[in-house]
């Protein structure tokens, strides 16, 4: 009786195709992580040195999420979702988290933004600032700080919980953010071993903790289907180096060829162990470049190169960061 009632169905096909379709869309970031769709239970590495705007594109990342589609008759174009950001570098400014929603807020849907072509300036739409929205906005944002592996740890295995908490308010949780993936590694790689707190039990390696951290984020994201991006800092190596000794990423000895900048590939030095590296399904690479962007008579902006390394694609991208948002340049 039980599988003859579940092949009658209580739905129709248009309500099934909807809930299908609706929970496989892909997630369209701003650039430059526009060029490759994701879908929940990626996981995003953003990879490069510092600084490469790693952490702006996080906050731009949860700040797209807890923005609605549309409000008031204003296209925001949000995910109207719930965004978990975990902090391991100990450097997030709130603050300059609000003041980036307040300027996304004001400044309506990031496509209004007009960018004028001639001489490289970027205008904002007058877009009243809404206190009820921004007030709704931050309530979706959890922002979490971690000191070392254990408190990280004990963060991801609670998680669920606080999760199930949101939902009950009727928060989904789009995104789990993590800066940066790899803040302790070498403080805890600086020990022979990792004691347990307050326990006799065996000590745990600098493998075993991050193969338990894997194994924790995959649980969640099997239970909570979502997107997980986490940066992480590069360490670029010498290609006089032995590779095998540094465990270094081959270079790309092709040119990469964009808007007239001829750019070569640099190796980096890969020190997350590979459960870590397996378990990654996209990434992309970051990199300053010794140019700068006039965009007024007093500014001038850095310009930083991307790349996508998972999936390879062919080309760079070009951008530059401002408060009112990322965006490339020719």
């Amino acid at each position: 009786m039980e599988a003859k009632g579940w092949i009658s169905g209580d739905e129709s096909a248009k309500e099934m195709l909807g809930r299908v379709l609706s929970r496989a869309r892909p997630f369209l970031l701003l650039p430059p992580l526009h060029r490759v769709p994701l879908r929940p239970r990626n996981v995003l590495e953003i990879v490069g040195p510092s600084p490469s705007a790693k952490t702006h594109l996080l906050i731009q990342a949860a700040l797209t999420c807890v923005l609605p589609v549309d409000w008031n008759g204003v296209h925001y174009g949000g995910f109207d979702g719930f965004a978990i950001f975990i902090d391991l570098d100990c450097r997030f400014d709130i603050f300059r988290f609000s003041h980036l929603l307040k300027l996304r807020l004001a400044s309506g849907s990031v496509s209004e933004i007009d960018r004028e072509q001639n001489n490289n300036t970027i205008k904002r739409s007058s877009i009243a600032y809404d206190e009820e929205l921004y007030t709704l906005c931050m309530r979706r944002f959890s922002y979490v700080r971690c000191y070392d592996s254990f408190e990280f740890l004990a963060t991801l295995k609670t998680l669920h919980y606080r999760i199930q908490k949101e939902k009950a308010y009727g928060n989904c949780v789009h995104m789990l953010l993590i800066d940066s993936i790899g803040a302790f590694h070498w403080i805890d790689r600086a020990s022979t071993c990792l004691p347990l707190r307050g326990s006799n039990r065996k000590s745990h390696s600098v493998q075993t903790v991050l193969e338990t951290v894997v194994q924790e984020i995959r649980k969640l994201l099997l239970l909570h289907p979502m997107l997980a991006i986490a940066t992480k800092a590069t360490l670029f190596g010498n290609r006089a180096m032995n590779e095998a000794k540094w465990n270094l990423r081959k270079p790309d000895t092709s040119y990469s060829q964009i808007g007239g900048i001829t750019a070569l590939q640099l190796p980096y030095r890969e020190y997350m162990p590979s459960a870590w590296q397996t378990f990654v399904t996209h990434r992309i690479l970051l990199r300053p470049s010794d140019d700068h962007l006039a965009v007024s008579d007093d500014q001038n902006h850095s310009v930083y190169f991307s790349e996508w390394l998972l999936p390879s694609l062919s080309f760079l991208d070009k951008f530059i960061v401002k408060e009112a948002g990322v965006f490339l340049v020719a």
